[in-house]
């Protein structure tokens, strides 16, 4: 599949409806492909005799089950720094505002069992009471709601996300950069070094749900003992920002937010990871902690990192969650 292929049946597939070649020659600017309405209808013709692409006439086209399937495997490649682009947009479409505490920050979304849903509370409470959690909000459906869809048997719940202080920083003007995701070691309760890291940039899935699968977390060990394994992530941000990043993150922690763990020293490495030139690493509590304590108590979920913008005046605290599951 080269581009051209590739980015009509992105086209097709995004607008879910017969569209004509006029049409797609008009939309695949936005792929940067210049094609007239005839070379379109050249590649459509091949879309065609693959299957990939079904025709409706003089109407146009639409994409066919097989069509999502190869969009589906074949752009794996082309999804390579798909995370850190989809890091990027949710921090600026989200416009919570911290004053007020109004407004859509960003969940994570993980669904359960009913049936192991208490006991996936009760492996959770430790992490809420840590310093290891974002936010002592949680946002709870057992039923399909705005954006989220719920499947039969199962509960929802919402983390927040990290990438939210990356959304409060870019309002206050503060631009950070999002560099690796990884598992941080733990000792005497103070980090201590990355275990492993994943760039951002150079992933097509979201580095702590691969660590989550991996069962590379001890988060409860960390939490009962003071060594163990947690979820976290290095970000830079400019020196001439340090203050107003800890201004910004004792009002978040006011509002009962966390998130920083550690700051690094202008222009120095900060547990061994070098920062560019005239920035300060930071290291970010990773939002999907609790539900590494989950899987650690043996109850299997599935998870969506990064996932959707939410209302946060829908999310309750932790607390109220275990007293409303009793």
């Amino acid at each position: 599949m080269n581009r051209t292929l590739m980015s009509i049946l992105k086209i097709l597939s995004k607008e879910n409806k017969i569209i004509g070649s006029k049409e797609i020659s008009k939309k695949l600017k936005m792929f940067g492909v210049n094609l007239s309405e005839r070379t379109v209808r050249y590649h459509l013709k091949i879309l065609d005799e693959r299957g990939l692409t079904k025709v409706f006439g003089k109407e146009g086209r639409k994409i066919t089950d097989k069509g999502r399937k190869e969009l589906e495997t074949a752009s794996t490649v082309e999804k390579v720094g798909f995370i850190i682009n989809k890091i990027e947009t949710l921090s600026y479409q989200s416009d919570f505002d911290l004053e007020s505490m109004k407004g859509k920050l960003i969940l994570n979304v993980t669904y359960i069992p009913k049936n192991k849903f208490r006991k996936s509370l009760k492996a959770m409470e430790s992490v809420f009471t840590s310093p290891y959690v974002m936010s002592d909000r949680i946002l709870i459906l057992e039923k399909d709601s705005e954006n989220i869809l719920v499947p039969e048997d199962h509960i929802c719940i919402g983390t927040v996300c990290s990438v939210t202080l990356n959304a409060i920083l870019l309002k206050n003007g503060v631009p950070i950069i999002s560099r690796f995701g990884g598992v941080l070691e733990i000792r005497d309760r103070e980090p201590y070094r990355f275990g492993a890291l994943i760039s951002y940039d150079g992933t097509s899935l979201d580095p702590l749900e691969i660590f989550i699968r991996g069962k590379m977390t001890d988060v409860l060990g960390a939490i009962n003992s003071g060594s163990g394994r947690v979820l976290a992530s290095f970000r830079e941000i400019p020196i001439v920002c340090i203050d107003k990043v800890k201004e910004i993150y004792s009002l978040m922690q006011k509002r009962g937010f966390q998130g920083i763990m550690m700051f690094g020293e202008p222009n120095q490495p900060l547990l061994d990871i070098p920062v560019g030139m005239d920035r300060v690493g930071i290291i970010v509590v990773g939002g999907l902690n609790p539900i590494a304590a989950i899987e650690e108590s043996n109850i299997h979920t599935y998870t969506s990192a990064i996932s959707t913008l939410y209302d946060c005046r829908e999310l309750i605290p932790f607390e109220e969650a275990i007293e409303q599951f009793k």
